[in-house]
């Protein structure tokens, strides 16, 4: 999605330097392994690598950290939320009930482990015609409101099914570099500005 391939560097101090682009610090697994390789590790190899990404590479100075974590509640999840002092988490979800099993699931592990959620996003929120503009709930209408209320937190904002989208991820130009005025940045500009806003100040 972000256009990025590559074995990352190695600095003096043997830390790995993230990969840029868009003047945003990358770092993944799948710059570490075979593009079409799989990923068939137990759980303290994932463990390992996710240490590894976190604390051997030299991130420079940054405004935001954000790791993209899968749904779930397992190892990984819950290691990363005890190891390392995390600000806020978003949980974002399908307005599908199979999905908002797993996101309730999730905001509540967080509450668990004393993280703070800062809110829900719902992705795929509503697709519209391209040709007649009408407009199609395929997953559901506002499923994730539904969750929100019933956790007591906020929605942060809704993600359209756009083609645009889909096209822009794929091609590793973001719908917010290559299409900044477009409706689907604008959401996606929102719901960054929202999390930002929640965010507990730093120390001066």
């Amino acid at each position: 999605m972000m256009n990025l391939k590559g074995n990352p560097e190695l600095t003096p101090k043997n830390l790995m330097r993230p990969l840029k682009n868009y003047g945003i610090a990358c770092m993944s697994m799948g710059f570490l392994i075979e593009e079409t390789a799989p990923v068939v590790w137990r759980g303290l190899m994932v463990m390992s690598a996710v240490e590894k990404l976190l604390r051997q590479v030299d991130w420079g100075e940054l405004d935001y950290l954000v790791i993209d974590m899968p749904p779930g509640t397992g190892d990984v999840q819950l290691s990363v939320s005890q190891n390392i002092p995390i600000a806020g988490a978003v949980i974002v979800s399908t307005p599908q009930d199979v999905a908002l099993l797993d996101a309730h699931k999730g905001a509540e592990m967080f509450r668990k482990v004393h993280v703070p959620v800062l809110g829900l996003v719902q992705n795929m929120s509503v697709f519209q015609c391209p040709k007649c503009k009408h407009e199609t709930h395929i997953f559901g209408s506002d499923g994730v409101r539904e969750l929100a209320k019933t956790l007591g937190l906020d929605i942060l904002g809704d993600v359209p099914l756009h083609i645009n989208i889909r096209e822009t991820c794929d091609s590793g130009q973001p719908v917010v570099i290559s299409q900044p005025q477009s409706d689907a940045a604008k959401a996606y500009l929102k719901i960054a500005m929202e999390i930002v806003r929640r965010l507990p100040r730093p120390p001066a």
